[in-house]
């Protein structure tokens, strides 16, 4: 099957499991079809616990039929399930589909996480993936978001293999305006990576997967060492405390990575081993790059957090960004070529799989997504035998 790598989680990783969260947002409000409302539940007004335990984030009813979703394909192979294609038929729209069986969920202790995720990712700003619907069916969970066909950054450093300054500024300026809006909301993304990053049909990005977000108060800290190991900050390699400017960390790892072609400390198996390499590594730019590109990302690559430039105000007043807009509808009036000609590159279906095996693709079965059992003897040995306590009464410890 030739379907494109539109999102790919990559290989994001929690060493220290993280749980839930006390100060939560909102839980989301997301309306469904009317054809989708008839016959939401077959369950009684008390729903079992492998339906109460992930409400009210992910409203229960069925998969949409054939007749309202139609199934165009894989688009990548997550790290608890599938992401799917999808096409609404009424709506005429595509879109991204992350499934995630429960069972997986509940046994890797991700049970708030994906709660989370969910009500994060309703916040509405034109640099992020939006979430369009939410909801559970006996054996899965369904994140829906829109579908981006150009594929991710990461795919396209992979083709050109080193950007120049002027298209890394635009990248950094959208990145930089959506990292602020998530700050000023007391969100930390804590998996700012390329692979995350996400590309319009014009080029432009959208940061996505909040799979490892978390809600820090005003002067909070988190201490879960979790994310991707090559862009994380040293105070998050350490074991905490850190807080919202771990991120502006990653941000310059990948700005680093984008101009020079390759990551400043290569991937190391464990994080304290990372740790050392990260604490010993100078991150001087050569100089051929500009001062103003070399000043900004000797600011963001700070060891010390407190001195870090960690701010949106602080980030737009940098001499690399004289001239720059950061007005959204201005960053976004014109397509990003460099992006689109490399749509057309020969290679891009190759890069964007980066070696997944075309058997996952052609073996894929739709099927178990479809189906939805309707009995708890239907359900996998791992959901129906599940001892759901401990997940209902996780603890905040972020």
């Amino acid at each position: 099957m030739g379907v494109s790598m539109a999102h790919r989680l990559g290989h994001s990783a929690v060493f220290s499991q993280p749980v839930g969260l006390d100060d939560r947002l909102p839980a989301p409000g997301l309306m469904l079809a009317p054809e989708d409302n008839a016959g939401t539940s077959d369950t009684d007004r008390t729903p079992p616990a492998y339906i109460s335990v992930f409400l009210p984030e992910f409203p229960h009813r069925k998969f949409p039929g054939q007749e309202h979703f139609q199934i165009l394909g894989l688009i990548a192979k997550g790290s608890y399930g599938p992401i799917i294609k999808v096409k609404d038929i009424f709506k005429e729209k595509i879109y991204a589909v992350k499934v995630l069986p429960k069972s997986e969920i509940l046994k890797h202790g991700v049970l708030e996480q994906s709660k989370e995720e969910v009500i994060i990712q309703q916040l509405k700003h034109p640099f992020i993936h939006n979430l369009q619907d939410c909801w559970q069916t006996q054996r899965n969970l369904f994140i829906m978001c829109d579908y981006c066909g150009t594929g991710d950054l990461y795919t396209y450093w992979l083709l050109k293999g080193r950007f120049g300054e002027d298209e890394v500024r635009l990248f950094a300026a959208e990145l930089g305006s959506a990292l602020g809006f998530l700050h000023d909301m007391g969100i930390i993304h804590r998996d700012i990576k390329m692979e995350n990053i996400l590309l319009s049909d014009q080029g432009h990005l959208r940061l996505s997967d909040f799979g490892l977000s978390h809600r820090l108060k005003r002067g909070g800290r988190a201490f879960t060492i979790c994310g991707t190991i090559q862009y994380m900050a040293p105070e998050v390699l350490s074991g905490g405390p850190y807080n919202h400017a771990s991120d502006w960390w990653s941000l310059g790892i990948m700005l680093f990575s984008l101009v020079t072609g390759e990551f400043p400390v290569p991937a190391e198996p464990d994080h304290s081993t990372m740790l050392k390499k990260v604490r010993e590594f100078p991150y001087v730019l050569p100089n051929s790059f500009s001062s103003a590109l070399i000043l900004l990302l000797t600011e963001l690559l700070c060891k010390n957090p407190v001195s870090r430039l960690r701010n949106l105000e602080c980030f737009k007043m940098q001499a690399f960004f004289r001239g720059t807009s950061f007005d959204p509808h201005i960053l976004q009036k014109t397509p990003v070529e460099f992006i689109l000609e490399l749509r057309t590159h020969p290679d891009w279906a190759a890069k964007a799989r980066r070696g997944l095996s075309l058997d996952y693709f052609d073996n894929f079965d739709c099927d178990k997504i479809l189906h939805s059992p309707t009995t708890p003897s239907e359900l996998s040995p791992t959901l129906a035998n599940m001892d759901l306590s401990r997940d209902t009464e996780q603890t905040c410890k972020a």
